[in-house]
């Protein structure tokens, strides 16, 4: 169970700075330096834990991949506000930058968590 928890861990983390370094990359008007990119990535890990386990225990009575989806965006993006703000490593310019980069780390952190649950499905087939 330590080793699933260590992988999910992992996995998340991995697609979190994957998002930062691809949308710093790809946007003009998204930059994060070395450092930040660390401490944005744990910051951003936990505070997207918490506003996710919040809208979906709390908030959200009937589950569906549909609105699981839209809250993981919503999440992102107010995640992603809070980084901005607390880091002074990470800045991020204009609305469309917002969405682009929303877009950008949804996709690397849902592909990475693919990745963690296609890792622990194979370890328990082993």
């Amino acid at each position: 169970m330590l080793v699933r928890w260590g992988i999910r861990l992992a996995s998340s983390l991995i697609g979190v700075a994957l998002g930062f370094l691809i949308a710093d990359v790809a946007l003009k008007s998204f930059s994060i330096s070395g450092v930040a990119i660390v401490e944005a990535t744990l910051l951003f890990w936990i505070i997207h834990l918490l506003v996710d386990l919040i809208a979906l225990r709390v908030l959200i009575r009937e589950r569906s991949i549909a609105l699981a989806a839209l809250v993981a965006l919503a999440s992102t993006t107010v995640t992603l506000i809070i980084v901005d703000i607390v880091f002074s490593g990470v800045s991020i310019s204009g609305i469309g930058t917002y969405v682009v980069a929303t877009l950008i780390i949804w996709i690397t952190t849902a592909v990475a968590d693919f990745v963690g649950h296609r890792m622990i499905r194979a370890r328990r087939a082993a």
